[in-house]
């Protein structure tokens, strides 16, 4: 800090209150020290800055470990917090560590608000986490919990996928179901509602699944043991369709000529030449600016209405969808 302050000519105290973000330098100086600091490669001691100051201006943030949609969420939510100043802290829940751990250790890293992606969790504790800082739930809704929640409209987003199958000639459209998974309430619902409003409710039909490649590879090998395939396969997420797009390979079924498959999120693997994958695709930079804005004006402003941002969907066609054809494979021929 004192090589700072002697490059720019001013005391090493005017510095410290650039670095704090405090009130008392001149926005020329402060440009000034903010240069010098980064010709000089000088980066001030987060922790100290925290300890004193009373904001420590870091957002915290709850993933899921092994899920490559929200890989993509923090990639997107970094920019969006820095260009706002604020820095970002992450914390991971998997099946051996519950959220509420992966909360616990953010709020006691002084996170001023909390951004859950898809947190599997009740309202309750949501409740209880909100009363200790601001909560934003990313992709899930959490009616009643006193959360604020930025989630893709995902009933809309199944039915353009339905409606492109049934435009191609579809009628045996199945549903590999999201279980509890982020989104996949809406999501069931949704189909069941497409098809319906298509006249093909008598085609209705919904396997239990997850968001993992483990239960689309479970849905194909139960499809495959039928005497009938279904003419295309609607996955809950895009690593369910992953999943089974693999048995289905293994086992001779050609997609699309067999059996169309749509996935759901369209993470980096489905846009690979060699999966091509027909899929429902969230806006993540969208999801991420809106996510890191509402934590932001919530901190700003604590006696504001709780906000619902809900973005569009978008359809991607690739090329695991096509029209039905006579004599489609049927397993075992």
């Amino acid at each position: 800090m004192e090589d700072v302050a002697a490059r720019v000519g001013v005391s090493r105290a005017l510095v410290s209150l650039v670095f704090r973000d405090a009130p008392g330098a001149s926005p020329r100086t402060r440009e000034r020290v903010l240069r010098a600091a980064e010709e000089l490669g000088y980066r001030p001691d987060s922790a100290a800055r925290v300890l004193a100051s009373s904001r420590s201006r870091v957002l915290g943030v709850v993933l899921t470990v092994h899920n490559p949609f929200h890989a993509d969420l923090v990639e997107a939510v970094y920019p969006e917090a820095e260009r706002l100043g604020y820095d970002i802290l992450l914390s991971a829940q998997a099946p051996t560590r519950h959220v509420r751990a992966a909360v616990e250790a953010l709020l006691g890293h002084r996170c001023e608000a909390l951004l859950l992606l898809g947190p599997d969790t009740d309202p309750a504790f949501l409740r209880e986490t909100a009363r200790r800082a601001p909560v934003v739930s990313v992709g899930r809704r959490f009616p009643g919990a006193d959360v604020e929640t930025v989630h893709t409209a995902e009933a809309k987003g199944v039915r353009l996928a339905v409606r492109h199958l049934a435009g191609l000639g579809h009628r045996r459209i199945t549903h590999i179901d999201g279980g509890t998974g982020a989104g996949s309430a809406e999501r069931r619902r949704g189909y069941r509602d497409a098809m319906r409003g298509l006249g093909l409710g008598d085609f209705v039909r919904v396997l239990r699944g997850d968001h993992t490649e483990e239960s689309g590879a479970a849905a194909a090998r139960l499809l495959l043991a039928e005497e009938r395939l279904p003419t295309a396969v609607l996955a809950g997420n895009d690593r369910c369709a992953l999943g089974l797009l693999d048995v289905l390979s293994r086992a001779g079924v050609r997609v699309p000529e067999d059996v169309s498959v749509v996935g759901f999120d369209d993470i980096p693997v489905a846009r690979l030449s060699h999966v091509d994958l027909t899929t429902v695709r969230q806006d993540v930079p969208g999801m991420a600016a809106a996510a890191v804005a509402t934590a932001v004006n919530r901190l700003e402003d604590r006696s504001s209405a709780l906000r619902e941002t809900v973005l569009a969907p978008e359809l991607v066609v690739r090329g695991t969808t096509a029209a039905p054809r006579e004599g489609a494979r049927e397993p075992g021929r």
